[in-house]
């Protein structure tokens, strides 16, 4: 077995089970805080992750890059100054947040604290990443799984602990505790990171001379971090949006305030947590595959980048087919684990396209940024909300389609992001489009 595919194993085994305890987590947030508390819980979710977005410029990527393409002996300094270079970076977002949550009304419908959890949560999620970002440069992915099967259980374990002893009377108290456990299972993962990368450092040789100076290390992290930071800042701000422009065009359809953030909750809370649950799959294959992509494109080695788009392609196929025939089949057993209604499962099966799509889309966006390739992702991305977000509007405001509407926008957004992901990596590595058979390659 190669050290792609063992690295892929290794945390697609580990993501399953935080999986399955992520699916417990949201059954448990689902019955305390009720069909409008969860549309809250999920509208806000996207804004902490927006700012986390901001604080981390998506270091870890351009850290596990440069990583994979170096000498293991370079390690140690590039990772000094990576840290001093996002310490100034995390500062700066805290400092700007902190004027936000104290100047302007900006969780006016939420519990006041929320801010403030949020500021604490900037540096822990922040070092936690880069940290995170080492391990993937160095193909420790076992560090990896541990840290996401840690993290989802000590999240879980306060929930259940936390809502079995108290009762909350209204919807805010209980989702600031639901943030405050995000935030507490981040900081145990956190504290288990710093010690395991002192560990493993300290056989690293520290007589090397680095042959990069800070403000090369720099240039070379924000050459990857800058386009990756514009791809998920730009996902993460329509992440934002993308709740509050559902719910007002649901209520430019004839329905009432409450009624649409149920009806978000449904489909954000219920039917897109159990249709994109197999995409943990994804998402070991994504973090597995920048290093490797990196290797093999730094090496020139097209043999191995046509091997690896198709494993992780094959590997998507077998996995994907089967999950969507699942949820199909048993869409009303499972939506009732969180709540009784029709309309849930009905979300769920007709969601069925986003949801496949999406399983190729995480590995394909991989295979992009480890050929460097982040600014047509980006392009990518930025066209596919333009037309999302339009037909939102236009389809989900009318009476006749409501949330249908969304739906089909959904639907839409993912199969033009899959096809452009997909005709552009085959372009930049010379494949036909049916490249399964096999043939001849070159070096680049």
């Amino acid at each position: 077995m190669n050290s792609f595919l063992k690295s892929a194993l290794i945390l697609t085994l580990a993501a399953f089970l935080g999986e399955l305890i992520e699916f417990l987590t949201n059954m448990v947030l689902a019955r305390e805080l009720g069909k409008e508390g969860m549309g809250m819980y999920m509208s806000v979710l996207p804004i902490v992750f927006l700012v986390v977005t901001i604080a981390t410029i998506e270091l870890p990527i351009s850290i596990s890059k440069f990583l994979a393409e170096h000498n293991q002996k370079e390690h140690r300094n590039m990772m000094k100054h990576a840290t001093w270079f996002a310490t100034g970076i995390i500062a700066s977002v805290m400092v700007v947040w902190f004027i936000v949550i104290t100047f302007i009304p900006f969780f006016n419908h939420y519990h006041p604290y929320i801010g403030w959890v949020v500021l604490i949560f900037i540096p822990i999620v922040s070092y936690s990443s880069i940290l995170r970002g080492y391990f993937m440069g160095v193909d420790n992915m076992s560090a990896i799984a541990v840290s996401n099967f840690v993290r989802k259980s000590i999240q879980l374990t306060l929930l259940f602990l936390v809502f079995r002893s108290f009762h909350f009377e209204d919807h805010g108290t209980a989702l600031l505790v639901a943030i405050c456990a995000l935030v507490a299972s981040e900081a145990v993962v956190f504290t288990y990171f710093l010690i395991t990368y002192v560990m493993q450092t300290n056989v690293i040789s520290r007589g090397y001379r680095f042959s990069y100076t800070g403000k090369e290390v720099r240039k070379r992290l924000l050459s990857v971090s800058l386009p990756t930071t514009g791809l998920h800042l730009f996902s993460a701000s329509a992440g934002a949006i993308q709740p509050f422009l559902i719910k007002k065009s649901l209520m430019l359809s004839g329905m009432t305030s409450s009624i649409a953030t149920g009806h978000y909750g449904m489909l954000a809370g219920v039917a897109m947590t159990i249709g994109f649950f197999p995409a943990f799959i994804a998402h070991s294959l994504l973090v597995a595959l920048i290093p490797a992509v990196s290797q093999a494109q730094a090496a020139g080695d097209r043999d191995k980048l046509s091997l690896l788009l198709q494993q992780s392609l094959r590997i998507t196929f077998l996995y994907g087919i089967p999950a969507i025939l699942v949820m199909n089949i048993f869409a009303e057993p499972i939506t009732n684990l969180f709540f009784h209604s029709s309309e849930a499962a009905f979300y769920l099966r007709a969601l069925w396209p986003c949801f496949l799509l999406h399983f190729f889309v995480i590995p394909m966006r991989a295979y992009l940024i480890g050929l460097g390739l982040m600014k047509d992702a980006l392009y990518h991305t930025i066209w596919v909300h333009v037309i999302s977000f339009s037909l939102i509007f236009l389809l989900a405001s009318q009476r006749e389609w409501g949330v249908s509407g969304v739906i089909l926008a959904m639907n839409a957004e993912t199969l033009l992001l899959t096809l452009l992901h997909y005709f552009t990596i085959c372009k930049r590595i010379g494949l036909p489009i049916l490249f399964f058979m096999k043939r001849p390659l070159t070096k680049l």
